[in-house]
């Protein structure tokens, strides 16, 4: 009676897990240096010159009520795809700090370093991922430090492509290499074969070997081939660095690719902001209102979620004066990140900045509440553990709902509600 019992607890259990997980995969487009909130995603044009600079417009969206920054015209048609989180915060205006903590989810300020978000989802997936592609991924490297995988090991860090996705042919590092053709490397491979006379265990050697083989010329080294690519569609992305980035993010995908880590510099804009930001935003509204709407049609979105940011946002407030001559400084106070399918609703503001967009004026976001939700969406539990090798096991989230200023995960613009014991 008792085996039975605990059996029926046991289906309970993994139904409820099944019900929770709404997503396969995740696409991090992480616009590293700190995208300004105020051009992107929470435009404020009626705060004045010195708040909105050269940028007093806005583009309405295909969402009433919903206006985002005026170079995004693309992204603006299709607001209902995606929803805002305009209330980010952690308060930190220095890049190493912020980057730890939009990617690992932890201020607890405690001496643990946290492994990357991207290496506990791979941490999580491991026995159910059986993909020859790493399980993380990082177009073209990774963010910084944080990225790898922290007490977890070295296992669980991103693979870093390098290489040039918009060149002529993207070569990934230790994959493709346009001087190593296919029987130049089984030359290789029967000559090291000659030195291995007795290997201490051929067995996990060859077995090893069989999957790098296939990593480096199996079937998945296709997936970085743009050239498989219909030329209209690279087009549609643009031929940017972030545009074909992110179409090697919808491949990786499709190829079953739990996490991919898209990451485009140059955001760091202390100086001539907006001169920049001519260039830069339009490329950015191509690239990913190109991949939203690309894996909309071919039926990914509502498996994949899709998040856009950077570690902080740029202050609301112009540095017209020199040195700066119409720059932004980093501003961890508020800032925005646009979120998008695996089980987000689209057409909806979570949270509010001030007039000025100085300060949080409704429901402050903190990174470990938009990582937790992506966690459950995931089917990972954000208030579980994982295994330190000293310290035991420590909480997933160890900032999730340890503050009076902290309201939680997203449940507001997910299908999953809120159980009773987070209310």
């Amino acid at each position: 009676m008792r085996k039975i019992f605990l059996t029926i607890i046991l289906l309970f259990t993994l139904c409820l897990t099944s019900q929770a997980q709404r997503a396969k995969s995740v696409i991090l487009v992480y616009l590293d240096g700190g995208p300004a909130q105020t051009d992107t995603f929470d435009p404020k044009p009626e705060a004045g010159r010195n708040y909105h600079g050269n940028y007093k417009g806005v583009c309405k969206t295909n969402v009433e009520g919903i206006e985002i920054g005026e170079k995004l015209p693309l992204l603006a048609g299709m607001a209902d795809k995606y929803s805002l989180i305009r209330s980010m915060t952690h308060g930190s205006n220095a890049h190493e700090t912020g980057h730890y903590a939009m990617i690992t989810g932890d201020t607890s300020g405690g001496a643990v370093v946290y492994p990357s978000f991207g290496a506990v989802i791979s941490y999580m997936k491991r026995d159910s991922y059986k993909g020859v592609l790493p399980c993380y991924i990082s177009v073209t490297s990774a963010n910084s430090r944080f990225n790898e995988g922290g007490f977890l090991g070295n296992e669980y860090k991103s693979f870093d492509t390098g290489g040039k996705p918009e060149a002529e042919e993207y070569e990934v590092e230790g994959l493709v290499n346009q001087f190593a053709d296919r029987k130049r490397m089984d030359k290789r491979m029967e000559l090291l074969s000659k030195f291995e006379t007795q290997p201490m265990d051929k067995c996990t050697i060859d077995s090893l070997r069989a999957i790098n083989m296939e990593f480096i010329w199996g079937e998945s080294r296709e997936v970085f081939n743009l050239d498989n690519e219909p030329d209209s569609i690279r087009q549609r992305y643009g031929k940017s660095r972030l545009g074909q980035s992110c179409l090697v993010a919808r491949r990786l995908v499709e190829a079953g690719v739990p996490f991919i880590n898209v990451r485009m510099t140059g955001w760091d804009t202390h100086k001539k902001h907006f001169q920049k930001m001519n260039s830069m935003l339009p490329n950015l509204d191509k690239a990913l209102s190109a991949l939203i709407a690309d894996l909309d049609c071919r039926g990914l979105l509502d498996s994949t979620i899709v998040l856009c940011g950077g570690e902080f946002g740029r202050s609301p407030k112009v540095l017209w004066e020199a040195p700066w001559n119409g720059g932004r400084a980093h501003f961890g106070t508020v800032f925005s990140y646009l979120v998008a399918g695996g089980g987000f609703h689209g057409g909806k503001v979570v949270g509010k900045s001030d007039k000025t967009g100085e300060k949080v004026a409704e429901r402050p976001v903190r990174p470990c509440d938009l990582i937790g939700t992506v966690y459950l969406l995931m089917g990972i539990d954000p208030y579980g553990t994982l295994p330190h090798v000293s310290e035991g096991d420590l909480p997933i989230l160890p900032s999730l709902k340890k503050d009076s200023y902290n309201d939680g995960l997203l449940y507001e613009i997910i299908d999953i509600k809120k159980p009773d014991h987070e209310k």
